[in-house]
C-alpha cells in the first residue's frame, strides 16, 4: 500500500469516515485512496469555502471531526473564512491540504505559496513535511488533536500538509488511533467560589458543551434554586433549544444591548465562556461589556470539563433535580399579509418539525429564535466568527451527520452568495436541507452600521456598496440551476405554503423570503 492509502486507513479507523473534497493534481493519490475505502464516504463541493464550511457542520452534530481535502495553499486560502468561523466554534476538524514534494519546491512552479503562513492562522494543530512511512501516525495525531479541547480561541482544527510524494510512495501499513483525550476536571475551589457567590443577583454565561442538554439542565436547575440568571454566547456554536430543555437567554448583538442586560447583575459565572466583549469597536462604548461594577468569576475554563462543573456546582449547593422549568408548547398560529422578519419567524415555528437543525448565517434569521424555543426540539448551530458565507455550508454538513433530521438553513441573500456553490452539494448528495433567503437585497447590517458609528448622510456611492438590486438576484433560478426545486414569497401566506411544500418531500429546497 502507498502513503496516502495506509493514511485514509489511519483516519477511518480514528473515526473519520467523511471527507469534503475539492481535489486537485497533487491530491489524485488520496482520491485513489478514498476510492480503494468504501468506508469513507467522500463529499464533492464546487468551492473549497463549502468543504471546510460542510466540514464544520459536520463536527459541531457528531463532535468528531470530518476531514477536508484541499488543493495546495490557493485552496487552503478559499476555505478560510469557513475555518475562521470552526475555530470560534471549537469544531473538531482536520484539514488534508496538498502540496509539491520539496525537490519541486525549489522551482517555484505556478501553485508553490506558503501554505504554513496560511495554514498556522487557524489550526491548532500544523505538521507538514511527511513522509510515506510518517504520514498514517500524522493522520492518528491529528486526529486526537483535533478532539482535545484547546483554551480560549485557540479551536480544534488540525492541518496535515502532505507532499504528493508521501502520498504515492510505498508505505508498510496503517497505525491504530491514539487513546481518545477527555477534558480537565474543573478545580474544586473554582466550583466552591461560584457556589458562594451565586444568587439572584448573579448570571451564568454558558458556552461550548454547556448549551447541550445536560448542561443546560443543570444550569436551569440551579437558576431555579438560586433566582441566577442564566445567559449564552450571542454566536453559539451549537445550542439546544425548544421545550423540554432549558431556557437561556442569548446576550445580544449590539454592545449598549448587551451592557443593558447586565443592570441588576453583580457577578457573573462563566461556565465555558470567556467574558464579553463588542463585536466591533465604536467611538461611543467599551471593547469590555462587562460593568466595573459586576465581579466575574470562573467555574469552568473553555477547555475543561464543564458540564462536570455545573453538575459539581448543583450537587455543593444540593439544588433539586427537578427540571425547574416549563415543558410547555406552543406553536404560533399562521400569520397572513405582506412579508416581514416577524411573519417569518411565526411560520417557521408553526411548522417545523420536531428535532429540526437550524442553520443561522442572516442576522433576519434571528427572528426565528425567540418563537422556535416554545414551539419544538431543536438544534441551533449560529454563525460563530462573523465571517458571512457559513449557512450553506454548514447546513449541508449537519444533514450528512444527521440524514433522519430536517435543516432549515436560515440565510441572508448577500452571505448566501459567498458560497451558493453548496446548493450544488445539497442536490448532489439529496439532503434534506430547506434553505430560506432572507432577501431584502442588501447587506442591511452595513447601513445599520454606517449610523451608528456617526454617519448622519449616506451618499449615492456609499449606498450603492451594500445594495443588492442592481440588478436584483434571481434565486429561484440560481437554486433551479444548481438542481434544488425553488419559489419566491412575498406573503405570509405563499411563505407557508413553500415551507411546508419543502418539509412534506425529501431533498433540499430553497425559498426566497422576499419582505
Amino acid at each position: 500500500m502507498n502513503g496516502a492509502e495506509s493514511l485514509i486507513r489511519t483516519l477511518l479507523s480514528a473515526g473519520v469516515d467523511t471527507c469534503f473534497s475539492n481535489p486537485g493534481t497533487s491530491e489524485i493519490h488520496l482520491v485513489q485512496a478514498i476510492d480503494a475505502v468504501p468506508e469513507m464516504r467522500a463529499v464533492l463541493a464546487l468551492f473549497e469555502g463549502v468543504c471546510t464550511g460542510a466540514a464544520d457542520g459536520y463536527g459541531r452534530m457528531t463532535g468528531t471531526p470530518a476531514a477536508t481535502l484541499l488543493h495546495l495553499g490557493p485552496g487552503l486560502a478559499n476555505g478560510i473564512a469557513n475555518l475562521h468561523n470552526a475555530r470560534r466554534a471549537s469544531t473538531p476538524l482536520v484539514n488534508l491540504v496538498g502540496n509539491h514534494p520539496d525537490y519541486h519546491l525549489g522551482y517555484d512552479a505556478p501553485l508553490t505559496s506558503d501554505i504554513e503562513t496560511l495554514g498556522r492562522n487557524f489550526s491548532a494543530w500544523y505538521k507538514e513535511n511527511s513522509t510515506a512511512e510518517s504520514i498514517a501516525r500524522d493522520g492518528a495525531d491529528a486526529v486526537s488533536a483535533a478532539m482535545t479541547a484547546k483554551p480560549g480561541s485557540l479551536g480544534q482544527i488540525s492541518t496535515l500538509v502532505i507532499p504528493a510524494d508521501a502520498c504515492w510512495n510505498e508505505a508498510s501499513r496503517p497505525v491504530p488511533p491514539n487513546p481518545l483525550p477527555s477534558r480537565k476536571k474543573a478545580s474544586g475551589k473554582a466550583v466552591d467560589e461560584a457556589a458562594q457567590v451565586l444568587d439572584a443577583n448573579s448570571a451564568i454565561l454558558l458556552d461550548g458543551p454547556a448549551m447541550l442538554e445536560e448542561g443546560l439542565a443543570f444550569a436551569n436547575r440551579l437558576a431555579a434554586a438560586t433566582g441566577c440568571q442564566v445567559w449564552c454566547a450571542g454566536s453559539p456554536s451549537r445550542l439546544e433549544g425548544g421545550p423540554g430543555r432549558g431556557p437561556v437567554s442569548r446576550l445580544p448583538y449590539f454592545p449598549e444591548d448587551i451592557l443593558e442586560r447586565f443592570k441588576g447583575v453583580q457577578k457573573l459565572i462563566l461556565a465555558g465562556s470567556r467574558a464579553p466583549v463588542s463585536f466591533f469597536a465604536y467611538q461611543s462604548h467599551p471593547s469590555s461589556l462587562v460593568p466595573e461594577s459586576c465581579q466575574v468569576y470562573t467555574l469552568a475554563k473553555p477547555e475543561e470539563d464543564i458540564v462536570g462543573a455545573l453538575s459539581d456546582l448543583a450537587e455543593t449547593l444540593k439544588v433539586s433535580k427537578t427540571a425547574g422549568y416549563s415543558n410547555e408548547v406552543a406553536r404560533p398560529g399562521l400569520p397572513s399579509g405582506q412579508l416581514n422578519l416577524e411573519k417569518i419567524g411565526a411560520v417557521v415555528a408553526a411548522l417545523m418539525p420536531d428535532n429540526t437543525i437550524f442553520s443561522l448565517d442572516s442576522g433576519g434569521g434571528r427572528a426565528v429564535f425567540v418563537p422556535a424555543q416554545k414551539a419544538a426540539p431543536h438544534s441551533w448551530l449560529n454563525i460563530t466568527g462573523g465571517a458571512i458565507g457559513q449557512g450553506g455550508p454548514v447546513a449541508a454538513g449537519a444533514a450528512i451527520a444527521a440524514p433522519d433530521r430536517r435543516v432549515i438553513s436560515l440565510c441572508g441573500d448577500g452571505g448566501a452568495m459567498y458560497t451558493n456553490q453548496a446548493l450544488w452539494t445539497q442536490a448532489r448528495e439529496g439532503l434534506d436541507v430547506t434553505t430560506v433567503i432572507f432577501s431584502n437585497r442588501s447587506y442591511g447590517i452595513i447601513e445599520t452600521e454606517f449610523w451608528r458609528l456617526g454617519v448622519n448622510e449616506i451618499g449615492s456611492k456609499a449606498r450603492s456598496m451594500f445594495a443588492l438590486d442592481q440588478p436584483d438576484l434571481d434565486w429561484v433560478a440560481l437554486a433551479k440551476g444548481m438542481g434544488v426545486p425553488a419559489g419566491v414569497a412575498t406573503t405570509a401566506e405563499e411563505f407557508a405554503e413553500h415551507l411546508g411544500r419543502s418539509l412534506s418531500q425529501e431533498g433540499p429546497y430553497l425559498i426566497e423570503a422576499l419582505y
